[in-house]
């Protein structure tokens, strides 16, 4: 029985390894090697198909039309690839990488508009009334910042967090700019889970309220 096994899971082994995605094709990102010079990425398409590409320096990716590395591609987008034959690989090579209009299913209301500081009477809301209550703190030492994240080293291990386009950014009580922040500084940051349980800022501070007395 356990023989019968086996070959059955050689079978299905071979067949997911000529399973020859084509050409142009588009699908949803579910996972990309952390290498930015070259390494493998997976799509998967509208039948549940999952296919696997090699990338390196000579693929080309855009977003919006404008040219980006590969290590902003993010699991969540939805691609259109385009890609050759690499006869030294049973993987096929992506020429192409072009992320569509809209990568990621819209957030809830309370989750996504940050930046409505102004309510129906038209009347200013406090920002921290605009952050959802299902959000947590997170206190620690920037490490570092890479693209739309930074890693943040805590008591328990360094954290991930991503930065939004509305994360906004207060030093010493003042909202400054995305700039301000650097490696290093020991920050306090106001943050919740994306529908793909990763962690995103709503708000970074830092400054003479976090030192210690």
């Amino acid at each position: 029985m356990r023989l019968l096994w086996i070959l059955l899971a050689s079978a299905a082994a071979v067949v997911a390894q000529s399973a020859i995605p084509p050409a142009h094709m588009q699908g949803v990102l579910l996972e990309r090697d952390p290498q930015t010079v070259s390494g493998e990425f997976s799509v998967r398409v509208a039948d549940d198909q999952v296919y696997r590409f090699l990338f390196n320096a000579k693929t080309t990716v855009d977003r919006d039309r404008q040219p980006i590395d590969v290590s902003r591609l993010q699991p969540g987008d939805e691609v259109e690839v385009i890609s050759d034959d690499d006869g030294d690989s049973l993987l096929r090579f992506a020429r192409i990488v072009h992320v569509m209009a809209s990568p990621r299913p819209a957030r809830p209301v309370s989750q996504s508009r940050l930046r409505g500081y102004r309510d129906s009477a038209d009347r200013e809301v406090p920002f921290e009334r605009l952050i959802p209550a299902t959000s947590q703190g997170v206190a620690g030492v920037v490490s570092r910042i890479s693209g739309e994240r930074v890693i943040l080293h805590t008591r328990s291990g360094e954290q991930i967090i991503l930065l939004r386009p509305d994360t906004r950014y207060v030093e010493d009580g003042a909202v400054v700019g995305s700039a301000d922040l650097k490696p290093n500084m020991r920050v306090y940051i106001r943050a919740g889970r994306t529908l793909y349980n990763e962690m995103e800022a709503y708000q970074v501070v830092w400054g003479q309220i976090l030192e210690p007395r």
